[in-house]
């Protein structure tokens, strides 16, 4: 495949934007995966390449949380094992249930969502010295994984928004912490999920690695931001995610 100047220039800014908007609250994908798509790149090495890009910029984002000392390794391990096992069932169930009927439940989800992260008394950041990690916590995370994972490889956008808001409201984690363990899981089902596109020659190497470049640095900008900013800056940015998946599945772009 012919690579072209104009590719670099359409997909390099949108991934930055992608990476700075996934280290603070998820959803980066729906701004990256339609950039290399309209770049030119068939669906396949769009989505392999993607994930080539996202995958550096996650981990970039995990490292720093985890320097930081916002992932307990108590949660991150079950969470991603579980995480792992419910993309693995996802994908499968996907050979086998029609797309749209996910997309009528996601018509449903929401606005539920938004209310949900709009409700001060249920989406705020929780005292981190309040919370602890008790038998429950980790059922819960290790549960919030696992479904979340699941709708990751059926569907996929969205996946960390949606990570952080049931961490924070079902597992009453602080903001931070539930970003840190949102990365973590991420990072994970990345992995995976690249050295399949690997393995296939689903991944355009030269554009990946500008791409990866610009991620991480999008990354190392947000991250730094909703360090700084929390909750503050998170819950505007989820609801932005939220429009854009609406959009996505109303399929207006």
């Amino acid at each position: 495949m012919i690579i072209s100047p104009k590719q670099f220039l359409i997909i390099c800014p949108l991934v930055f934007l992608a990476g700075l908007i996934d280290a603070i609250a998820g959803g980066g994908g729906l701004i990256s995966l339609p950039a290399y798509l309209i770049a030119g790149l068939p669906p396949h090495v769009a989505i392999g390449t993607n994930k080539f890009s996202s995958t550096f910029g996650t981990i970039t984002t995990t490292l720093r949380f985890a320097l930081k000392k916002l992932i307990d390794i108590k949660l991150a391990i079950p969470s991603a094992v579980c995480a792992l096992i419910g993309s693995f069932l996802g994908s499968n169930l996907s050979l086998f249930v029609d797309e749209k009927i996910l997309k009528i439940i996601l018509y449903a989800i929401l606005p539920v969502t938004a209310f949900l992260v709009l409700n001060k008394h249920l989406f705020k950041d929780n005292n981190p010295e309040e919370f602890i990690i008790d038998t429950k916590t980790k059922v819960y995370c290790a549960l919030i994984a696992f479904t979340i994972g699941m709708y990751d490889g059926f569907f996929g956008p969205g996946t960390g928004t949606f990570l952080i808001i049931a961490y924070t409201i079902v597992a009453k984690m602080p903001v931070l912490k539930a970003n840190g363990l949102t990365k973590t899981v991420n990072a994970t089902t990345n992995v995976t999920s690249l050295i399949v596109f690997l393995i296939h020659g689903q991944v355009l190497l030269p554009i990946a690695l500008a791409a990866a470049a610009s991620n991480i640095a999008g990354n190392l900008i947000g991250s730094s931001l909703a360090l700084h900013q929390g909750s503050k800056l998170v819950k505007p940015v989820i609801l932005f995610v939220l429009f854009l998946l609406l959009l996505k599945i109303l399929g207006l772009y």
